[in-house]
């Protein structure tokens, strides 16, 4: 077992991937707080308790774990999560931050509070435990943390309140790694694609196709969504982060699916363009010059769309709205 003896807070480990990720770090001989407020997709409050299912499979099993109902999202309940940790098994080793919600809408019908609730789970949420954390893991000398960003860090149609966040928790997590390093202590973020109840549905799923008969998504990306891909398959992933063999792993991002990892690298210049003298450019010139500079071979984010196409666009759906 490569974590025994380890303890560990696992956010969001009700259900999905922070479920696999609880059971398999105490399969590996951690002792683990599962935390899950029991809140549907949106946020939304309910009566359900799902990490006590998780507890109490983890303890058939023989393991060690406790369950913690609070939301990531408040700043003291965050501490308390990580002080029930040291009190329940004298430390805290590991932290794993899943939890997230999802208030999907397009920009322009996005109320503030589908932006707040989203950025306080998933950006501060993982924030508040993280700070938290480092402070007892810097003593001890230790410490794993990881978290989870998506894909979407690249931009999301109907989903900009998680893209802002999901992106901005790549930065949290470099950030981490390099202020924490020097205290034995390592950051990596997770872009797991996997399926559960927050990422497939049916509206997903014909996205997903639309995406394909427009150009935006590759034949063999469509089809690799098209294969089950369950939450287990990320677990392995997280539980490798958390190791004493990982130490050497520290401030980056794996996109973690069924069969397939892969890496991404960040902060190196791409294409340039260069201005001798003053440096000043003229409009005129980056006209000119952009095209074949800094935009050759870059595959746009969205085709592009003339201000006559965008205006038949807008007045197809204003009649289409009366």
């Amino acid at each position: 077992m490569y974590l025994k003896g380890k303890a560990a807070v696992v956010t969001g480990a009700g259900r999905g991937i922070g479920r696999e990720v609880a059971l398999l770090l105490a399969k590996q001989g951690a002792s683990v707080v599962v935390n899950d407020p029991g809140v549907g997709r949106g946020g939304e409050k309910t009566e359900e308790r799902p990490a006590d299912d998780v507890v109490a499979e983890i303890t058939r099993a023989g393991g060690k774990a406790v369950a913690n109902y609070d939301s990531v999202a408040e700043y003291l309940k965050a501490g308390l999560m990580i002080n029930q940790c040291i009190e329940s098994f004298g430390k805290i080793d590991i932290l794993v931050n899943v939890a997230g919600n999802l208030r999907e809408r397009m920009i322009w019908n996005m109320s503030e509070d589908d932006f707040d609730s989203v950025v306080g789970v998933h950006l501060k949420g993982h924030w508040n435990m993280a700070h938290h954390a480092i402070k007892y893991m810097r003593q001890a000398g230790f410490g794993r943390i990881v978290n989870f960003s998506s894909d979407a860090f690249k931009g999301s149609v109907g989903q900009c309140n998680y893209s802002a966040s999901k992106a901005g928790i790549i930065g949290l997590t470099r950030s981490i790694a390099k202020e924490a390093s020097k205290y034995g202590i390592t950051a990596n973020a997770i872009c797991p694609s996997a399926d559960t109840r927050m990422t497939i549905n049916e509206a997903v799923k014909e996205n997903r196709r639309r995406k394909f008969e427009s150009g935006l998504m590759t034949k063999e990306q469509y089809e690799r969504t098209l294969i089950p891909r369950g939450p287990e398959y990320i677990a392995p992933m997280v539980a490798y982060l958390c190791t004493d063999q990982a130490d050497y792993v520290n401030g980056q991002v794996f996109h973690v699916e069924r069969g397939r990892i892969h890496t991404y690298y960040f902060g190196e210049e791409y294409r340039s363009l260069y201005k001798g003298e003053d440096g000043m450019f003229t409009v005129d010139e980056l006209v000119e010059a952009v095209p074949g500079s800094l935009m050759s071979g870059i595959i746009p984010v969205a085709p592009p769309v003339t201000m006559s196409e965008a205006v038949k666009s807008g007045d197809a759906k204003k009649e289409k709205v009366g």
